[in-house]
């Protein structure tokens, strides 16, 4: 046989590594027909009339949204309905609309952190103070990594001062200062369950200590950039202004120079709410996980690390109520379906679904057991009326027949 030669070889490995890169670039789920999935579309519709009835007018109560909805690997086109902002004269929703998914950022963070602990780099069952010793201030010596993963650390919510510091338009790291040594445990770590943003935000703090980045970067860097998630940051640094959906704005946002909407809030890129991304975007993301840590040939996490993120964790806890392991579950980072409670996602789905909110008005969750998932994103605040996204979660829940 005769050889190939050696510039040929080298040109047919690059011309495969650039073949790659760009599939890569170019990640998207693979667009299904309705029937291929086993959706009934006219059942469809009407999670699609509902988000079209409350985007519709100049006094629509939902500014605008859109919906994503896959099952076993594929997906149908995201539906897009309403305006690009809760303005009476806003445009059009663009079909690459871009949304502040708010809290949904929280399982993105604890991800990375993950990635961290298979690289053995970080431990939960490890005090804090391990990885951020000023975090012994007011006497949480004892609380473990794990602890905030899982919201019963004890860690209020936000900060003190929080309002304060985003007048003073205060920086990412004097929040996270702040978080390690102002804030004062509501209870002791492993006893209770309170949801916390703060402890996500330590979490964040670890990741930038153990890796030398901005958790920004390494959420660019190690999971967006390798998933062709080209649509995702957290902070709009490298996206487009145009394509942001604007969001309404709870009242003691009103007539500041901190709201959601604003320059200094899109660009701090806070860890507990303050990622951007696109249906299409997360659906991947989404995907990652029902594979159990992988997608298109680039694993992030193991099936072990999925598996432990998105099953309930509060059992791991001897000194925590048996009503709130049984009722509010928790995985490390994500969410459990609580069903026969008012937080739940919907009446139609199981214990095994997992997933996320945000204040903006967002909702995701995937079914492990059945590889589908939902992503529905609008941009009404989410504590005005969150039966809204529980309308629509029912209504795709309801439309898979198969």
């Amino acid at each position: 046989m005769t050889s190939q030669p050696l510039f040929s070889r080298r040109a047919a490995l690059l011309g495969a590594a650039a073949g790659v890169a760009a599939l890569k670039a170019e990640a998207r789920l693979p667009v299904a027909k309705a029937e291929e999935i086993g959706i009934d579309t006219k059942r469809l519709d009407t999670a699609y009339n509902l988000l079209k009835k409350w985007t519709s007018g100049a006094d629509a109560p939902v500014p605008g949204g859109a919906i994503l909805v896959g099952c076993q690997g594929k997906v149908l086109p995201p539906r897009f309905f309403g305006r690009q902002g809760p303005e009476k004269d806003a445009k059009p929703i663009r079909d690459d609309a871009l949304f502040l998914m708010a809290s949904i950022t929280k399982p993105v963070v604890y991800f990375a952190a993950m990635m961290l602990v298979e690289r053995g780099l970080l431990n939960l069952s490890d005090r804090v103070t391990r990885y951020v010793p000023e975090f012994k201030a007011h006497g949480k010596d004892e609380t473990l990594v794990v602890h905030l993963f899982t919201h019963t650390s004890g860690l209020p919510d936000m900060l003190d001062n929080n309002e304060q510091l985003r007048r003073d338009h205060a920086p990412l790291q004097t929040f996270m200062e702040a978080a390690a040594k102002e804030t004062k445990p509501l209870f002791p770590a492993g006893t209770k369950l309170s949801y916390q943003s703060m402890g996500t935000l330590v979490v964040a703090d670890i990741v930038q200590r153990l890796t030398g980045e901005t958790i920004s970067d390494f959420l660019r860097k190690e999971i967006f950039e390798p998933l062709g998630m080209k649509s995702t940051r957290l902070g709009v640094q490298g996206l487009a202004a145009e394509r942001i959906v604007r969001v309404q704005i709870p009242d003691y946002q009103k007539a500041s120079n901190f709201d959601w909407n604003s320059d200094y809030w899109r660009k701090l890129g806070s860890p507990w709410g303050g990622m951007f991304s696109s249906p299409e975007d997360f659906a991947i993301l989404c995907q990652v996980l029902l594979n159990g840590g992988s997608y298109g040939g680039v694993r992030l996490l193991s099936p072990a690390a999925v598996k432990m993120m998105t099953t309930n964790r509060l059992d791991d806890f001897p000194d925590l109520p048996e009503k709130v392991r049984r009722t509010e579950p928790w995985g490390l980072g994500w969410r459990m379906n609580h069903p026969g409670t008012p937080g739940s996602w919907g009446d139609l789905l199981g214990r095994q679904v997992f997933g996320h909110t945000g204040a903006t008005g967002t909702m995701v969750w995937l079914d492990p057991h059945t590889q589908r998932f939902a992503v529905l994103l609008t941009s009404a605040l989410r504590e005005k009326a969150p039966w809204r996204l529980v309308h629509l979660s029912n209504a795709v829940a309801a439309s898979f027949v198969k």
